[in-house]
């Protein structure tokens, strides 16, 4: 009966293994460091880069020169992404909503240990990763990253927390380290980010002018220029007032990054309910039909709906109407000057997507399939509805008093890039691992509720103490006065005063908003959301180390598991390391004197009581569950939790069984 590692996976460990199956020959060994003492040497498998590098190469090595984008801290900030971790996510049940049934999950917490928790349960599943970090502007507060500290001090030198204890810190322009500081930041984030995106996955990600070059350079480093696209799209802001010393800050910058097998990301502008063609008119350049054939069609329409497509025509003239048993069919393409335009896409393709859309009209919903959605998204998005202020900072300050935020992305921005990235996958995963007042959290809601989709997300933030924010230096008094007004609202809801307490009740007013709005079609509307708190491990220290207690001191410790710790708790932490996602049924039932629980209908049982009788090992065991755990103390002695593994091979001997 093996034991549970409660910690994530070792990447470092694992990439060691992938080279080792391609390149056997690039394989040594090293002190391991850690785990050698002064009697005992024990060692570890490495890389020989020298040799590793010779490998790749056609030519001989020689010298050190080569393309590379690099910085201070970069290599330590790859180190610490690969390090495991022993935290954990612990359930939070009285702040969510629809706990029993929703699939949707808030995580609280530091996103980088957050995203390796997740690791196991959301490798390759997450469709849409949508993120707007803090930016780089030298006032800004972000994750503080310093690598110089001792190694025994994992949350320091991991940037979680500064010397002093602060979690976030300002990055001042005048720093040694100003883009270094903000870049390792990123970049260890994006790496375990990119473990999670599906093998079709999309990740877009919001930035201004500061860094836009720089995180260019390292999301083709992460993502690799030979098997990703990398979009940049301006999204055009009402700059009120003078802003820089020369001219007013009108773009930021949405990253669209995808793989290179998708041909196109959808776009909403044609429907059979009306013939507003000009998206798909080219009123460029002019071209002759020798240039481009295909682009000069018919397009045939009655009481203005689509019915149909003509061919090529052989002439260069498309009659603008024509009877057919008394009926009257106008035909396009026809300008409002009489003129014969082309269209900017080839008759097959206008004819596909609207054979979808016909079907989705007559059977309720329909999935497109990939590489066949219609349209390129506009380059420049500069529509009024994109400002941050009008349809961001207002709309959270209607929902939670006072908003708490600057300037939060505005819904369309963030829901117009959701229905890019999974038009064609409406049961997808979207995350947001800096989710902030829950822009993208509202906008997979309000997706769902207008196409029917069962698309859940993953909200990851940082539970940042508002009155901190407040009394930071050189706080502007409007929002001081805006965090003041959140504080007084988020106490009297009985809610902490943090900004994931803003992101969670934003969703919950959204959510109950967007049944009110939809009554009809959104019954079915997931807007629950479980509620997860990142926390140290749950085991004491004797559970990873017991060869550095001694017997006398082993027998005075009650037990390896933290007294504050539940049943739940326990759970989840299992299931994680397991690779079980976090929003799957389970329940609980009393068997005689103990509580088992059941996770998604038999993907694992656990119990874990005190000296659990043979009779309720065996209904366990009947149940012929996928994977079992219990507790090592569950058991009085090794002959007993010897038995359990004679009781699970006669009954289900294809379940895994482990111990914590």
């Amino acid at each position: 009966m093996d034991k549970m590692k409660m910690e994530t996976v070792d990447m470092t460990a694992q990439n060691i293994d992938k080279i080792a199956a391609l390149f056997p020959n690039c394989i040594t060994e090293m002190i391991d460091e850690e785990k050698s003492t002064v009697d005992k040497k024990v060692y570890k498998k490495a890389v020989n880069f020298d040799i590793l590098k010779q490998m790749l190469s056609g030519d001989v090595i020689d010298g050190d020169e080569a393309y590379e984008f690099t910085w201070v801290g970069k290599r330590a900030s790859i180190l610490e992404a690969n390090k495991p971790t022993r935290k954990t996510l612990r359930p939070c049940k009285e702040r969510s909503v629809d706990w029993n049934t929703t699939k949707n999950i808030y995580i609280e917490g530091d996103n980088f240990e957050v995203l390796k928790v997740l690791q196991e349960s959301y490798l390759h599943k997450v469709k849409m990763i949508y993120i707007d970090p803090p930016y780089n502007t030298g006032r800004n507060y972000i994750y503080r990253n310093d690598f110089s500290v001792d190694s025994g001090e994992y949350d320091v030198q991991a940037g979680l927390v500064t010397e002093e204890g602060a979690r976030l810190a300002s990055n001042p322009v005048g720093s040694a380290r100003f883009h270094s500081t903000w870049l390792s930041m990123m970049y260890q984030r994006l790496l375990i980010a990119r473990n999670l995106l599906t093998y079709d996955g999309i990740l877009v990600l919001a930035i201004d002018e500061n860094e836009l070059y720089s995180i260019g350079i390292i999301l083709k480093e992460v993502f690799g220029e030979g098997t990703y696209e990398h979009v940049c799209v301006s999204v055009v802001h009402n700059p009120r007032g003078q802003q820089g010393k020369n001219f007013s800050y009108t773009n930021e910058y949405a990253i669209f990054v995808f793989p290179r097998i998708m041909k196109v990301i959808s776009d909403r502008r044609i429907n059979d309910e009306d013939v507003s063609w000009s998206p798909l008119r080219n009123w460029g350049s002019e071209s002759e039909r020798t240039d481009a054939k295909n682009c000069f069609y018919s397009v045939i329409v009655k009481n203005n709906k689509i019915i149909g497509f003509g061919d090529v025509s052989s002439d260069d003239y498309h009659p603008t109407q024509t009877v057919k048993d008394g009926d009257t069919y106008y035909v396009y393409p026809i300008d409002r000057q009489g003129i014969e335009r082309k269209w900017r896409y080839a008759r097959q393709t206008v004819e596909s997507i609207w054979s979808m859309l016909r079907a989705k009209k007559i059977s309720g919903g329909y999935d497109i399939e990939l590489g066949k959605t219609f349209g390129v998204q506009k380059t420049i998005w500069d529509d009024k509805k994109y400002d941050a202020n009008e349809y961001g900072s207002k709309l959270v300050s209607e929902m939670v008093p006072g908003g708490g935020f600057s300037f939060p992305k505005s819904l369309h921005t963030v829901f117009d890039s959701v229905y890019a990235c999974t038009a064609s996958d409406k049961d997808a995963i979207v995350m947001d691992f800096f989710s902030g007042s829950g822009t993208t959290a509202h906008a997979v809601m309000k997706l769902n509720a207008e196409d029917g989709g069962n698309r859940t997300f993953i909200m990851v933030q940082l539970p940042e103490n508002l009155h901190e924010a407040a009394s930071r230096p050189g706080l502007e008094a409007r929002l001081k006065s805006n965090i003041k007004a959140t504080i007084d609202y988020l106490d009297e809801q009985g809610y902490e005063a943090t900004i994931c307490s803003i992101g969670e009740e934003r969703i919950r007013k959204a959510g109950a908003e967007l049944k009110n709005q939809n009554p009809l079609t959104s019954n079915k509307l997931d807007i629950g959301f479980r509620v997860f708190k990142l926390d140290d491990s749950n085991m004491n220290d004797v559970y990873y180390s017991p060869d550095e207690y001694s017997q006398s001191l082993l027998s005075s410790l009650e037990s390896n598991i933290k007294s504050d710790r539940n049943d739940l708790d326990l759970l989840f932490s299992c299931l994680l390391e397991w690779g079980l996602s976090l929003s799957l049924p389970y329940s609980s039932e009393q068997i005689e004197t103990c509580m088992v629980h059941n996770y998604n209908d038999g993907d694992l049982i656990a119990c874990f009581d005190e000296n659990i009788p043979d009779t309720v090992i065996k209904t366990i065991a009947k149940k012929q569950p996928l994977r079992a755990v219990f507790r090592d103390s569950s058991f009085a002695d090794s002959p007993s939790k010897i038995n359990v593994g004679e009781i699970f091979k006669l009954l289900s001997p294809n379940t895994s069984i482990k111990v914590i």
